[in-house]
């Protein structure tokens, strides 16, 4: 079945494409969960989906086709993340409330720039959903240079990440620069949720990027064991929802996230049934 994968160009790139972001998804996702941020990720989705539509609306009506939907979709992410931070520091007592805001901003957006760019079409559908042929040779370069950033930034800065996202007083008081770390981490998060767009969509990235993590930390015993399991529950959702989306002709990104679903389930069921034989094993 996997075999039509390396058989031809464009399954290739959608196969190592797929690959790269089931591996920065819940890498980058497992960070997210632990600092509480797991809603961040459906706010800079729907600011990708405003930059995609951006982009449509310059290719249709402008005929501009230096500017992408897919880096234009980037382009909004990074500034949606940059608005994220400002908005987090001016209401330093609610920071919460950067979230709802951002996300609305880019709903709102999203929804006149699909009007103005016809409303929805085919291109569109693929950006929402993910598509199994719609990955190009370019994209796949573009996603494999922000995998390697993701991993540089990550090994360079895993102590300071993990003291911030445990105990970010400890971590100040220790010298660590919370403001710049901060900065670069939902700078990171935004370039892996525009990374994933074509594999996944817009509208179910932020499933990637949580779901594997918390199946993870149903059955991990600490932190680095919780990332390697959610690399691996990650990767497998994506081979498997890659060949389903291919074999069954429909969107990726949903097999994808049910797959995830169900390998939350199973992982779930297995830690019930291991606290039931510990507690009778306790019994007896």
């Amino acid at each position: 079945m996997i075999a039509d994968f390396f058989e031809y160009e464009f399954l290739q790139n959608t196969l190592y494409t797929g690959l790269l972001i089931g591996l920065i998804g819940p890498l980058l996702g497992t960070f997210i969960v632990v600092r509480r941020l797991s809603l961040i990720a459906d706010a800079l989705s729907h600011v990708t989906l405003a930059g995609i539509a951006f982009g449509l609306f310059l290719e249709k009506k402008y005929m501009v086709t230096f500017i992408t939907p897919f880096y234009a979709g980037m382009g909004f992410s990074v500034i949606g993340s940059v608005f994220v931070e400002r908005l987090r520091r001016v209401y330093k007592a609610y920071q919460e409330l950067a979230i709802p805001i951002i996300l609305s901003g880019g709903v709102g957006l999203s929804v006149v720039f699909i009007s103005l760019a016809d409303g929805f079409n085919t291109d569109l559908y693929s950006y929402l959903f993910g598509s199994v042929s719609a990955v190009s040779r370019n994209d796949f370069f573009s996603i494999l240079v922000i995998a390697i950033i993701v991993i540089t930034v990550l090994l360079l800065f895993y102590k300071e990440l993990f003291m911030l996202s445990f105990d970010e007083e400890h971590a100040v008081v220790s010298g660590i620069h919370a403001k710049r770390i901060h900065f670069l981490f939902i700078v990171l998060t935004a370039l892996v949720i525009a990374a994933s767009i074509r594999i996944v969509g817009v509208l179910l990235v932020s499933a990637l990027m949580t779901l594997p993590v918390a199946a993870s930390i149903r059955i991990a015993k600490g932190f680095k064991q919780s990332i390697l399991f959610s690399v691996i529950f990650g990767e497998i959702s994506v081979i498997i929802g890659l060949v389903a989306g291919y074999y069954f002709e429909i969107p990726p990104g949903g097999t994808i996230v049910l797959t995830s679903v169900l390998i939350l389930i199973i992982t779930i069921l297995y830690k019930r049934l291991k606290l039931t034989r510990l507690k009778r094993k306790a019994i007896a």
